[in-house]
């Protein structure tokens, strides 16, 4: 047995209802279809025969009168994404080899029915309710969707300040899952930025050796290890595409830290107001905890976070959020001057 699987030994997902055959399960919308895609899926179909299956799913999104006269109008089908990962997952839960497999397998049909963010939401909603009862296992599949871009980083944290997860909001594993989602887009962008100073070097020495080869050959003299040189040289449209992309990484990251934070400022300021109105102590162990990793998350990613900090200052952390909220920013303002 793989190291890894011996995490998830002896845990097995929450069945869902579309595998218990009773009258009234059979009822439910995506139960044939789900039936159907278990057949089709154990005899090693291709990833547009399991769209097919899909196909004519109703959309619980439209009404149902005007599902064929706008069929364009929802901006996803969260029937299609219930059955089919509801459904993937559990034909894939003998072990995590199995579920990275049948991921990597039907890649395609992720992608296509998780266009949006909150269509990528409703895809984590499903992995969490197939595998609540081992959180872990819900940190890798996690992991493993955020490398293969099926999720995207800002889609997780949205998912994890969501009201749904709210019960489970002290838990350690979430904040597992946040913080390896951030870290995940702290690589990312460090990643492009330095392909771009390869590339920006790469060019400057091109450029360097092709003005040192032609003095030399106007001399009559031309070195081979300058042509080779002059051959590794990246073209100026490649390095704009890639300071294009990282551009974009920087945005992404970005808005990553403004969701994190704002999700943050939103629930300690709502418990800050209810123990005003209700006239009781709002330092209780949630409170405390809560207050805690956000402090974790400025802490933990402080240098990322540093590039933000006057973007946060202006448009979350201002003069009239509640003192005991600034007083976390601030200080941590002050610990990084």
């Amino acid at each position: 047995m793989d190291v890894a699987d011996s995490l998830y030994d002896g845990c097995r997902p929450k069945i869902r209802r579309y595998w218990v055959r009773t009258p009234e399960d059979a009822s439910l919308p995506g139960t044939e279809a789900a039936h159907q895609l278990v057949v089709c899926v154990r005899n090693k179909c291709t990833a547009e025969e399991a769209l097919n299956v899909l196909r004519d799913l109703p959309n619980p999104l439209r009404d149902a009168d005007a599902q064929t006269a706008n069929a364009q109008a929802a901006p996803y089908n969260p029937l299609k994404i219930d059955v089919f990962v509801q459904t993937l997952l559990n034909l894939g839960s003998k072990s995590i080899s199995h579920s990275f497999a049948a991921i990597s397998k039907f890649h395609y049909v992720f992608k296509i029915l998780a266009e949006s963010e909150e269509a990528q939401i409703c895809v984590l909603r499903n992995v969490w309710e197939l595998w609540a009862r081992h959180p872990q296992m819900v940190c890798v599949l996690v992991d493993k969707m955020l490398k293969t871009q099926i999720v995207e980083c800002s889609a997780v944290a949205t998912w994890l300040f969501s009201k749904k997860m709210a019960p489970h909001f002290t838990r350690s594993y979430l904040w597992e899952v946040l913080h390896l989602t951030i870290h995940k887009m702290n690589k990312h962008v460090s990643k492009l930025s330095g392909e771009l100073s390869e590339a920006r070097e790469a060019l400057a020495r091109a450029d360097s050796s092709s003005s040192e080869s032609e003095e030399e050959g106007a001399g009559g003299a031309t070195g081979g290890t300058k042509k080779k040189k002059e051959g590794e040289k990246p073209s100026e449209e490649a390095v704009e595409r890639m300071e294009e992309r990282l551009e974009a990484a920087h945005m992404d990251q970005k808005r990553l830290f403004l969701i994190v934070f704002q999700r943050f400022i939103m629930i300690l300021s709502e418990h800050l107001v209810r123990c005003d109105t209700d006239a009781r102590d709002p330092d209780t162990h949630w409170y405390r905890s809560t207050v805690g990793r956000l402090r974790q998350v400025f802490l933990e990613h402080h240098e990322q976070v540093h590039k933000y900090s006057s973007t946060l200052e202006t448009l979350l952390f201002t003069q009239d959020l509640d003192p005991h909220i600034l007083d976390v920013f601030h200080q941590f303002v002050a610990l990084t001057a």
